[in-house]
């Protein structure tokens, strides 16, 4: 099973209050931007992803602004998420 698919009905892992709509049929695996790993056409590596609801990953992605939260913060959520994606995955045998 690859970690995108491994994503799917999955609780959200990034849980961005006032914005996650705890929804896991619409839990996908959304990839951490960094620098030197991704950028124009090239995801980061599936391990760098998160769990995230419809709401969370348009939250981090930028196209809605409902936390009132700062990139910085959105981008610690999104770590945070991807930190809980990884002890689950671990714990399944998945990586």
């Amino acid at each position: 099973m690859t970690l995108r698919k491994a994503a799917k009905d999955r609780g959200c892992t990034v849980r961005i209050p006032g914005v996650c709509n705890f929804n896991s049929a619409s839990t996908v695996l959304a990839h951490i931007r960094l620098v030197g790993v991704s950028g124009m056409s090239m995801k980061s590596p599936d391990l760098l992803g998160a769990w995230a609801c419809s709401a969370c990953h348009d939250e981090i992605d930028g196209r809605t602004h409902k936390s009132g939260m700062t990139r910085d913060e959105l981008r610690l959520a999104h770590y945070d998420g991807m930190a809980r994606t990884i002890v689950q995955l671990e714990k399944e045998g998945l990586i």
